[in-house]
This record gives structure tokens, sequence and C-alpha cells, in this order.
């Protein structure tokens, strides 16, 4: 391995060497690293060890089935995103200064917000700021946050506190229930005055693991003493799970702003709402702290609020 020396001064990587290696260390995988890049997956492994070269150490071991990090890689990774999310604020300064809600905005969003909140924010992002162009993705909370803090992405949608290595600075949008969905024969059906322990006596199906709502849907099972139905499926999308219910496998809980969307797909499915104070969840915006666009995702986020008051929710004052 060469040293990282050149002509007796210590040389510098180049942003575009810092990006290879944080989308490799991100996604474990040199094909995967350059799609999500947009580069060819030559010029990508190309940065990388030429990322090596500079630093002169191993960042990556390589291998025929999968890439392994090194544990000094994982450090380097660390510093590589804070350099690219400040790179990132510098550029969000110039483009804040010259002209709010211009220009591009990359707005995160988990899978089980999606679906039911885009059609409302898309509409608003329309009709209210047709200078912004919005790139949507939906990812899942870990990922979101280490996109939020690495620069590849500006204001994230999910389930609060957003939690993360990083901090984040948290403006909450609004309140909702959980709904417990049951087959339409099942002795709870349409009942509006269930208490949380009737979850002790059922079988909960959850999301697969690195979904949010599954936390949560275990610490409501857990304040109850119930066991959910962890280690019995492996599902990766709502869709699917309220089909498992519809088939009779079992109960899962809905946020409330899915309800419709899912549970109305079937006559098979019957909603049972506890007791209030219903078990529940918080969205909300999650931004980098000290963002040049911070008053921009302030003024965003009250935008919203105005716009989700036709949804399910109870909004944050």
């Amino acid at each position: 391995m060469s040293t990282a020396l050149h002509h007796g001064k210590p040389r510098t990587p180049s942003v575009a060497q810092l990006r290879a290696f944080v989308a490799v260390a991100e996604h474990r995988h040199f094909r995967e690293a350059a799609a999500a890049t947009g580069t060819s997956q030559p010029a990508l492994s190309g940065a990388v060890a030429a990322l090596e070269e500079v630093l002169g150490v191993q960042l990556v071991e390589r291998t025929t089935r999968r890439v392994i990090i090194t544990p000094l890689g994982e450090r380097v990774a660390e510093h590589a995103r804070r350099v690219l999310g400040s790179l990132h604020s510098l550029t969000e300064a110039v483009e804040a200064a010259r002209r709010p809600f211009t220009g591009p905005l990359h707005l995160g969003v988990i899978p089980t917000v999606a679906p039911y909140l885009l059609p409302t924010v898309l509409r608003l992002v329309r009709d209210s700021y047709p200078e912004l162009e919005l790139h949507v993705h939906e990812e899942r909370t870990p990922s979101l946050l280490e996109g939020l803090a690495s620069g590849r992405l500006d204001v994230l949608l999910l389930a609060l506190p957003a939690g993360g290595a990083a901090p984040t600075r948290d403006i909450p949008l609004f309140d909702e229930d959980f709904v417990l969905v049951a087959p339409p024969g099942h002795p709870l059906a349409g009942r509006t005055d269930v208490p949380r322990d009737v979850l002790l006596d059922l079988d909960v199906l959850l999301l697969e693991e690195g979904h949010c709502l599954r936390d949560q849907a275990l610490d409501i099972c857990r304040e109850v003493g119930a066991d959910a139905a962890a280690g019995t499926t492996r599902i990766a999308g709502l869709s699917t799970l309220v089909q498992l219910v519809a088939g009779g496998l079992g109960t899962t809980l809905l946020p409330a702003t899915a309800l419709d969307v899912e549970a109305g797909r079937s006559d098979r499915l019957a909603a049972v709402r506890f007791t209030a104070p219903a078990p529940g969840r918080r969205i909300g915006l999650a931004t980098r702290p000290g963002s040049a666009r911070s008053e921009e995702y302030g003024r965003f986020a009250a935008a919203l609020k105005g716009v989700l008051r036709e949804l399910p929710v109870r909004i944050v004052e």
C-alpha cells in the first residue's frame, strides 16, 4: 500500500472519492452504490481505490459476494459524511440566499407514511411552490437518517423522535391513532371502545425489521405484556400485511392515515378502535440543525399543517 504523501505534503481526498466511498459504506455493494450515485461500477470502484491510495490505508475488503468495510474504514466513512454534509450546507446557504422555495429539495419519507401523505404533500408543492424541484426518496428510517447526515437528503418526513447517531432538528406535524385491523367475523370487529390489553389475547402481525412502525407496535404490545407474532412473518409493506389479516392469519395495527387506503380495498377487514387515549405515533419533519434553509423548512411545516387537517390526525400546534 502506498503512503499518503506527495512531495512531502499530505494529499487531500476529492469530493468524488468521498461520495463514492460513503455510497459503498451505506450499500455494502459496489453495483448498488454505483446505481445510487449515478456512476458506472468501474468508475466508483476506481474512486474508492484512489481514496485508499490517497489516505494510505485499506478501507474496503473486496470479496466475490460482498463488501466489508474495515474498522478504520467505518471511522473514515463517518468523517466523510460530515464533510459531505458541510459541503451540502454550503450549497444550501447559497440557494437559500438566492431565493427560498426554488431549486432542488430532496425529501425522504418512510414507507408507512409515503402512500398516505404524499398526495397531500405533492398537491401543496404543486400549488404553492411551483419552482421547487421536489425529489422524493422512500426509504426506511436508518437509511433516511444516514442520507440526511451526509447531505444526500435535505428534509425527512417520518415518525418522531427521529433518533439516529447524528443530531436532527425535529418539527412535529401531527399525532395519529393506531387502529386494530381484524377479519370481519372477529369478536372485536367494529368495536370502538376496546382497551389496549385486548392485545394479550391476539396474534398481532408485524412488518419486518427496519420499519419504525414495527418498533412502535412492539412497544405497544410490551406495555400490556403481549407477544406479537414477530418471528412468523417477514412482510415488507402494509398492503401485504393487511392481506394476511384478511386471510385470517391474525390482526395488525395500522396508523389512522393508512386505514381508508389499506382496509378500504377489501370487505374482509374490520377496524377496531381503542378506548382513549389510543396508542399512536407522532409524525413530523427532521432536518439538519443549523441548516441554511431552516427558516424555509419551518414555513414548509406550517403550510403542511394547514393541508393535513383534512386527514384523520391531530395537528400539533
